[in-house]
């Protein structure tokens, strides 16, 4: 799989713009547009990004990196993970691919271990009966105002044990973690 970038310059009206368009395989990415102003009689300098578009763990990039075994961990720095505050993660819906409710984040805890879970209500019967469940926040994706359930699928949920706090420490509204994005 080949990968190359194009850089295509224009002068418009005093300005440079370079459109840069990055080919991965048949794939294409959206091109980027960068404005740089030149100088009368010298080349301005031009500043070059590239926009990069994060496996969703819904796509075929996602599905090859579990097909290689890799652990979800890995999967997650791949994904580009964000920091974000605690506050923004508790009461968000976490949905399924096809966009179903799972449940409602509850807790954002630390085990032992110094992995962080997400304590999710699921199950139930508009919130009667629901049992909290932990999931580790490396098979989440976050998107908008809803967590993304990227590498565990919605069966997994109802044979998850229920969670007790077992050591668990529960992390303060205002402090922050790190969670990949995702899209649809």
């Amino acid at each position: 799989m080949k990968t190359g970038v194009i850089h295509v310059p224009l002068i418009v009206r005093g300005f440079a713009i370079v459109a840069v368009i990055v080919l991965t395989g048949a794939a294409l990415t959206a091109p980027v547009l960068i404005a740089s102003p030149i100088a009368a009689g010298a080349g301005g300098s031009l500043v070059v990004a590239q926009a990069n578009i994060p496996p969703t763990g819904m796509g075929d990039k996602d599905i090859a990196m579990a097909a290689a075994n890799m652990a979800a961990d890995e999967r997650m720095k791949r994904r580009y993970p964000q920091p974000i505050r605690v506050d923004a993660l508790i009461g968000a819906r976490l949905s399924d691919n096809d966009s179903r409710t799972i449940g409602y984040v509850r807790h954002v805890v630390r085990t032992p271990q110094n992995r962080i879970d997400l304590i999710v209500d699921t199950g139930g019967w508009f919130g009667f009966g629901a049992r909290p469940v932990a999931v580790p926040i490396a098979v989440l994706g976050v998107f908008g105002r809803e967590v993304a359930s990227l590498d565990m699928p919605r069966s997994d949920y109802a044979s998850a044990p229920t969670w007790q706090s077992a050591g668990d420490t529960v992390l303060a509204d205002d402090d922050s973690v790190h969670i990949a994005l995702a899209r649809r």
